[in-house]
């Protein structure tokens, strides 16, 4: 729950329903739903809520309005509503977010109220589905993450398992079906209150502004009986939940030893590490499950990835051949992908633009620490030395440039914006001389 710390009752009410659920993979939980409304419970989602910020709902409502009002007049409210079941979510805003591509990614944003209460409803609901699900999924978990994912493929591929079906879904969030995820859910949760307020989540209205800022409002998810919001605190945890449908289904039916194939999974991204002459009967049988799931599977993305001829992208490393020249051989290793180190150089360019020239040296510097921190924090394993050095030079090219502009290429005034004045004075990252092994927190 974000960086805060979980308060003591809450932990042990979460570590009860943990234990309870791995202990007995059968059980059915009954009564969950007086726990979502409890004073602390919402009290600490509140704050989880808040420490995120975010933009506002449909009904503009922000953290300083609840604050103005009194929030805990708001919170009590709020408990009275879910208490009596006359609590309903109101419509989702939706914008859109450029992707890498070109394309645009929808965003669900809800109410401020109704993030509040998904929050609560994850804090009961998640210790109960962690317990279930395999080790193969790697997103939206405590103690899991991008960067183990990325370690488990390449260890796949250095030890038996060559071959790669490059799985991609079409709009994985978009197309998850209502009825058979509500089944993933029923089949530990029986709490009717728990799963009517899921159900209310799902069906939920979208509201966006047209190309005129008219407010239009549709009820596909409702209508079609598909889609999760993407942005809302519920969905990563359904969307983990659905997921496991697949990987569960590919061991019970033998898949993974009869082919020597194994999945690993971060939210919507999918590959399948296999043994030698395994591969194409592999991704039949993926495609065919991802059918039966009715889910579509990107045929144009969708490919086998034979090691070490060929290479791949997953998430934002690219798997295939590389060179040691201290060594004097080949491997199979990782390295930032064309497309990460893209818009990394992107965000460099827009964020030394001419409009831009207002602010000082020293804060352009720490605006673009910031962003090489964040950047490298994440692009820390495997081959990476090459591409620190390509990003240092760029990012220094960038701000001579962007000096000489906001001087108008007087001489005196560009001359002090030397390479050392920005690494030594301004005190500029220099990606090349860090420690590779180390993540930044401790280097």
């Amino acid at each position: 729950m974000g960086n805060l710390k979980t308060p003591d009752k809450i932990r042990k009410l979460r570590l009860a329903l943990y234990a309870k659920a791995k202990g007995e993979p059968e059980f059915r939980f009954y009564r969950l739903y007086d726990k979502v409304y409890r004073e602390d419970i919402l009290e600490y989602a509140f704050a989880c809520c808040r420490s995120n910020d975010g933009a506002p709902g449909v009904d503009g409502v922000t953290f300083k309005d609840v604050e103005e009002y009194g929030r805990e007049k708001w919170l009590k409210e709020l408990a009275s509503e879910l208490r009596e079941k006359t609590y309903k979510p109101g419509a989702i805003r939706r914008v859109y977010i450029p992707k890498p591509n070109g394309k645009q990614r929808p965003l669900g944003i809800p109410n401020l109220k109704d993030r509040v209460c998904q929050t609560a409803a994850m804090m009961v609901l998640e210790p109960i589905f962690e317990a279930d699900l395999p080790p193969e999924q790697y997103a939206y978990r405590s103690g899991k993450n991008a960067l183990q994912a990325v370690d488990e493929v390449h260890y796949l591929l250095i030890h038996g398992y060559p071959e790669v079906v490059d799985a991609d879904l079409s709009g994985y969030f978009d197309t998850i079906p209502h009825a058979e995820l509500m089944k993933s859910v029923a089949r530990r949760i029986v709490d009717k209150g728990i799963l009517r307020l899921i159900k209310m989540w799902l069906e939920a209205p979208v509201e966006e502004e047209d190309g005129d800022g008219r407010r239009k409002r549709t009820t596909r998810n409702k209508d079609d009986r598909v889609g999760i919001p993407q942005g809302s605190p519920i969905s990563p945890l359904l969307a983990n939940l659905y997921m496991r449908r697949f990987i569960a289904g590919w061991k019970k039916f033998g898949y993974e030893k009869q082919y020597g194939a194994k999945i690993v999974n971060y939210a919507d991204d999918l590959v399948i590490c296999c043994r030698k002459g395994t591969a194409e009967k592999a991704m039949a049988k993926m495609r065919r499950m991802m059918t039966l799931l009715k889910l579509t599977v990107n045929e144009e993305k969708t490919r086998i990835c034979r090691m070490p001829e060929e290479s791949f992208d997953f998430l934002g490393y690219t798997f295939g051949r590389l060179y040691s020249y201290r060594r004097r051989r080949s491997y199979i290793g990782t390295k930032p992908s064309k497309k990460s180190i893209s818009r990394l150089i992107e965000t460099i360019r827009v964020q030394t633009r001419r409009n831009t020239l207002c602010m000082e040296a020293g804060e352009m510097v720490r605006a673009i620490n910031y962003r090489l921190r964040g950047w490298a924090n994440y692009f820390m394993l495997g081959a990476v030395g090459k591409v620190y050095r390509q990003v240092d030079m760029y990012v220094l090219d960038r701000l001579y440039r962007w000096a000489c502009r906001k001087h108008k290429g007087k001489s005196r005034a560009v001359k002090r914006y030397s390479y050392e004045f920005f690494r030594r004075k301004l005190g500029l990252i220099e990606l090349s001389k860090i420690p590779q092994t180390l993540p930044w927190a401790k280097a």
